[in-house]
């Protein structure tokens, strides 16, 4: 069989894995619910993720998408639901107001350049931006590398969240090929090496400080 036969069962699969990743903010949101404020937890992660799911929504209805106009439209709205959470646990509004008011006007420039962009060249552009922010996203828990290697903990790594971007990386990847898309392809490639190689910092070091095991040994 073509593998162009294979289009839908790859796309829904990626798909509902994707939808299962963005529920992984429940979990967050959940601990701060128990510890009764926000404070000490990033809502950028939740403000980021809405603003990607409105270019990434964006991106999909200039390619016609389906599968990926349907995936983005729910993080849309379940990221929507983690910043209301988010900031009506928060103990200092005024911060958030100020991030959501820097990513609002980061979108409004990027989305005001869509419009303007010729439609000729409006896909190739719009996935080149894309492209960055993603992989900018994908590859930030490996900013704290060093201190990873330093404690040799990966106690600051997200495993399932990690986990889950591998698969759907890998996921889409093959969704990428099929479609012909050479950004899906190349976003989800890197998206899943910079995954890849996150996950197997969990295979060389433990999820708790050498220092810590040692204590609770003692």
């Amino acid at each position: 069989m073509p593998l162009e036969d294979y289009k839908e069962i790859v796309g829904t699969s990626a798909m509902v894995t994707t939808i299962g990743q963005m529920f992984a903010g429940t979990i967050i949101c959940k601990d701060i619910y128990h510890k009764g404020n926000s404070e000490g937890f990033d809502p950028m992660p939740f403000i980021g993720g809405t603003g990607m799911c409105i270019l990434m929504l964006q991106y999909a209805l200039i390619l016609g998408d389906q599968n990926m106009i349907n995936v983005n439209i729910c993080g849309l709205l379940l990221n929507l639901l983690y910043v209301i959470f988010y900031y009506l646990y928060s103990p200092n509004k005024s911060n958030v107001h100020l991030k959501i008011a820097k990513a609002v006007a980061f979108l409004a420039i990027i989305l005001g350049y869509m419009q303007i962009e010729s439609s000729e060249n409006l896909e190739f552009r719009c996935g080149i931006i894309i492209t960055v922010l993603m992989l900018l996203l994908l590859g930030a828990p490996l900013f704290n590398l060093g201190e990873i290697i330093k404690t040799k903990s990966t106690e600051s790594l997200p495993f399932p969240l990690i986990l889950m971007a591998t698969l759907v990386t890998f996921q889409w990847l093959l969704y990428g090929i099929i479609i012909d898309n050479v950004f899906v392809i190349f976003q989800n490639a890197v998206g899943f090496v910079l995954s890849a190689a996150q996950l197997s910092l969990f295979a060389i070091y433990p999820s708790k400080p050498v220092e810590q095991e040692k204590l609770k040994k003692k």
